[in-house]
């Protein structure tokens, strides 16, 4: 494939056969990619967890302690943010290992490259491929719209990440207290902007189960309901603000 962005897929070594399911995929559409170990949460020494875990930012940011299994999802996203930077690229497409195609990549990579505009980061799937409220769109081209959710989408099945968004996400993240995704979502905090590029080509394999929630299953984890709603209410706040922001740089 001509002009091919970097593709990372992050793996557990355990996984393999969503290695073996996500290689046939991208083979399948002539796709080369680097894979990246994920780390095991449930496997992790207290030191490892502390070295970037902080249960004083946790108290602050989210409204329950984390699992092990948002642990290691969050410091394997770091691992695949340190490749972008390490490696210097432009920009890269970082996937989780329960996609699925639902379109042609190569059209999503050629619109990347067309983009006139200083994007940071963009996704290329939602949540459980559910919709969101949108607050507006840009025509790109004939096949995909530049689109600003009213708040960012949840889930990191499939981003594209430049390298200023990857140092910069690095920077923030050396400690960390919410899952990854709560933390993307937050852009007043991470100083990077997130559109999405729709219609998506990458969905999410409803078929393959959470392996965040199976390293919760066995791990008591503090739910606490008034934290979780001034958090809901603080959060909304903060994305409306920071919407009016992304809605200028859109236009």
């Amino acid at each position: 494939m001509l002009n091919q962005p970097k593709v990372f897929l992050i793996n557990l070594d355990k996984s393999t056969e969503r290695l073996k399911k996500s290689s046939g995929r991208l083979a399948a559409q002539n796709i080369q990619f680097e894979r990246i170990p994920a780390i095991d949460g449930t496997k992790l020494t207290n030191t490892e967890i502390q070295a970037h875990y902080s249960s004083q930012l946790n108290s602050k940011q989210y409204y329950r302690n984390l699992g092990y299994g948002e642990i290691g999802c969050f410091l394997s996203h770091r691992l695949a943010w340190q490749k972008i930077v390490e490696q210097k690229l432009p920009y890269a497409i970082v996937l989780e290992d329960d996609f699925q195609l639902a379109g042609d990549l190569s059209a999503v990579f050629s619109t990347i490259e067309s983009l006139k505009f200083d994007w940071q980061l963009l996704k290329l799937a939602a949540y459980q491929n559910r919709t969101r409220p949108i607050k507006a769109t840009k025509q790109v081209n004939e096949q995909f719209d530049l689109v600003l959710h009213k708040k960012p989408l949840t889930g990191c099945c499939a981003q594209a990440i430049t390298y200023h968004a990857a140092k910069q996400l690095l920077s923030i993240t050396e400690q960390f207290g919410c899952p990854v995704d709560t933390q993307i979502q937050r852009t007043w905090q991470t100083g990077v902007s997130v559109y999405s590029l729709m219609p998506f080509m990458i969905e999410q394999d409803g078929k393959v189960g959470s392996e965040i929630t199976a390293a919760c299953q066995n791990q008591v984890i503090k739910k606490h309901f008034f934290r979780r709603k001034y958090q809901q209410l603080a959060d909304g706040i903060n994305h409306y603000k920071q919407t009016k922001i992304a809605l200028s740089e859109l236009i």
